[in-house]
């Protein structure tokens, strides 16, 4: 997996939305396109956070009125990124260790894709040779 690129794996063009986005029209685009997190982006196109289904545990356990609390009041400011030519190996290795599972891609603090769990777990079968039976 040396040879391997996170632009390789990597999902294009992330969904993005800004941090006064209201966490319901957010889970709305998550369900729309069947993804698991949403980058957040400040008014200069420069990453601000992540925001993951996971934050939508904590906001339902909170029970605050979702469709009034801002994206800014749960994403994640503290955000692991990577760039498209960072060896896959070496962000599979972050993501284990830092316990996430989406990875936003920059180039120059704005996003260009997100690497995630899945998206590793689906290279890796496809590389593994079958079983023989």
């Amino acid at each position: 997996m040396d040879d391997v690129f996170v632009a390789q794996l990597m999902t294009a063009e992330p969904v993005t939305v800004t941090p006064e986005t209201l966490v319901e029209e957010v889970a709305n685009r998550m369900l729309d396109h069947g993804i698991g997190s949403v980058l957040v982006v400040d008014e200069d196109g420069e990453l601000a956070g992540i925001l993951t289904t996971t934050d939508f545990v904590q906001i339902v356990a909170e029970r605050k009125p979702k469709d009034e609390t801002p994206v800014s009041e749960y994403m994640s400011t503290d955000v692991l990124t990577t760039s498209a030519q960072e060896p896959v190996e070496e962000v599979a290795n972050r993501l284990i260790e830092a316990g996430v599972h989406h990875m936003p891609v920059v180039d120059d603090g704005r996003p260009i894709g997100i690497v995630t769990t899945t998206d590793l777990a689906a290279y890796v079968s496809t590389v593994q040779s079958p079983s023989p039976a």
